[in-house]
């Protein structure tokens, strides 16, 4: 961590701590709306990093990270509504059920060669048939979704019932965990294996590397942080629904800032969602004070942008940025 800060041009430091400033203090000077604009940026940041380490440095595409996203909702949740176990214990709960779920993916999957597209497909039909399975859950509420009582402490921290500024913080604190995890990983010895496999697995293998082993560590990592995602949202919006919470949907919208951002950067998760988010809500917002009720626009909206993104930017936004910014690092 500390070879890949000292290779960081002086002005870039300065930037990083001027973007984290601003970022610390934004509740000071923002209203409520901001403020929660703001939370979805940092939300998206983080499950961007997570979705990134398997993606973007394992090269394995996952098109089903809602699986993960919901299964570590309802976990802390459920355990909260029925034990009284709060979220700050039933997290670790929740990361060891989707890395569980995770690992059998990845399993199915890489064991039996399903590589590719196939692999992408094969995390869609988990998560749908979790959905599925949810839907009809008497335990979790089925598909009439399940609701967290409002408490009447208003700083209830512990059980992460409070206003916007205690989800703000708790978002900036985990988006920022997550970026310095990915730094930190990527110039790990796993990290190296991560990217041999990614570019060449045959090759990869060749020189020894177990690629099996590799993907599983990647995708144990990419689905425990997830589910920490997950345990945010449950108790960020107090209500769950099957067929929101693990619909593709979900998972398309978690990936888009590491694609626009750039795929196997480490900031590229970071400025995908600082660009896409705020957009995202601009057009809702506009919306629904127009009157208009297009469904799938936002949807519609985000493919539109990707487009654009992907031909004038094919390696993300970062990229381009960081070249411009003299942010990039120096070649030996």
């Amino acid at each position: 961590m500390t070879a890949l800060w000292n290779e960081i041009p002086r002005h870039g430091k300065w930037l990083t701590a001027l973007l984290l400033l601003v970022f610390i203090a934004a509740p000071l000077v923002v209203d409520r709306y901001l403020l929660s604009v703001l939370v979805l940026v940092l939300y998206f940041a983080y499950l961007g990093q997570a979705w990134n380490l398997l993606m973007g440095f394992a090269g394995q595409l996952s098109l089903g990270h809602a699986l993960y996203l919901g299964l570590g909702a309802y976990t802390a949740t459920t355990l909260w509504l029925l034990f009284g176990i709060g979220p700050w214990i039933g997290v670790f709960v929740a990361i060891a059920v989707a890395a569980a779920a995770g690992l059998i993916v990845g399993w199915l999957g890489w064991r039996f060669g399903v590589e590719g597209v196939y692999f992408a497909l094969l995390t869609i039909a988990f998560a749908e048939f979790t959905r599925i399975g949810f839907d009809h859950l008497g335990l979790t509420g089925a598909s009439g979704g399940l609701f967290l009582p409002v408490s009447p402490t208003a700083h209830d921290w512990w059980n992460l019932n409070g206003g916007v500024h205690l989800f703000y913080y708790v978002a900036l604190i985990l988006a920022i965990a997550a970026t310095l995890l990915a730094a930190w990983l990527r110039q790990s010895p796993l990290g190296y294996r991560w990217l041999a496999v990614r570019e060449d697995p045959e090759a990869a293998q060749a020189v020894g590397i177990n690629v099996f082993r590799v993907r599983m560590i990647a995708m144990l990592i990419s689905a425990g942080m997830t589910a920490v995602g997950g345990v945010f949202y449950g108790f960020y919006y107090r209500n769950l629904f099957p067929s929101q919470i693990f619909d593709i949907s979900r998972s398309i919208e978690l990936i888009l800032g590491p694609i626009i951002g750039g795929l196997g950067t480490i900031f590229g998760p970071i400025v995908g969602a600082i660009i896409l988010t705020p957009v995202g809500e601009s057009l809702t917002t506009f919306m629904q004070s127009s009157g208009l009720n297009v469904p799938g626009a936002k949807s519609i909206f985000y493919g539109i942008i990707l487009m654009i993104i992907i031909s004038l930017r094919p390696s993300g936004v970062w990229p381009w940025l960081a070249k411009h910014l003299r942010l990039d690092r120096p070649k030996s």
